[in-house]
């Protein structure tokens, strides 16, 4: 069977990409999402499903692990891991709608929680999460105004929250010449590997690009700073 996912550290230097249209813009507006929600409720899900990444994932990935879901909106990714043995995850969005939804949802799923929360101010104590996953939450902040302050807000965040040696982990459609800007400042330290993998077939999920014309995503794994000597989490 030919196999459909690529998994390989990625080196190559990509050259620039036709900026975003302005159209995009409303992806950076919580409530466009406010409203994209209370319109239209099915699960949705950009780039990719557990399937397409999870041979990246799960070297980084444990089931014990406590995992943040940034920008969850309605995708199953979480429901997915779930049930693959991820049962400690909270799942965060902007929107109080769709927070609402997934809440009545997953009610009878213990340790997969959903709470209404803005990612550039995530509410909970430092050092709080084994693996933060952003799947094309980046990429929105990215679509709208005030989007590097907006995101360097949302980046200093997750390092906040992550344990000493977490990881932070974006599924992306922006080539590394775009992001590893955002991804390797010093203060964050952290180790980035760049992977990619093969977009699904049309319909299955979607992109946040007009003018995506590549056949891969990507996936940057930022791995924080090594554990101090005998802790074991």
């Amino acid at each position: 069977r030919r196999h459909s996912r690529v998994r390989v550290p990625l080196l190559a230097y990509f050259g620039p990409r036709i900026p975003l249209g302005a159209a995009m813009a409303q992806y950076g507006k919580s409530e466009y999402w406010e409203e994209r929600y209370t319109r239209d409720p099915e699960p949705f899900d950009w780039y990719q499903r557990w399937a397409g990444l999870k041979d990246t994932l799960l070297e980084y990935v444990q089931p014990a692990h406590s995992i943040m879901m940034l920008g969850a909106g309605n995708s199953r990714l979480s429901e997915e891991m779930y049930e693959e043995g991820f049962h400690n995850i909270t799942n965060i969005d902007i929107s109080m709608v769709v927070t609402k939804a997934m809440q009545e949802k997953y009610r009878d799923k213990p340790g997969m929680t959903y709470v209404q929360m803005d990612a550039r101010s995530i509410e909970v104590p430092d050092q709080n999460f084994n693996v933060v996953v952003d799947k094309a939450t980046l990429d929105s902040i990215l679509c709208g105004e005030g989007s590097t302050h907006n995101a360097q807000k949302m980046l200093s965040e997750v390092s906040r929250v992550l344990m000493p040696n977490g990881v932070y982990i974006a599924i992306s459609h922006g080539q590394p010449s775009y992001r590893l800007t955002y991804l390797q400042r010093p203060e964050f330290g952290w180790n980035v590997k760049i992977y990619t993998v093969q977009k699904p077939m049309m319909g299955m999920t979607a992109s946040l690009s007009a003018d995506d014309k590549e056949n891969v995503h990507y996936v940057y794994v930022c791995v924080k700073g090594e554990a101090p000597a005998g802790d074991g989490k």
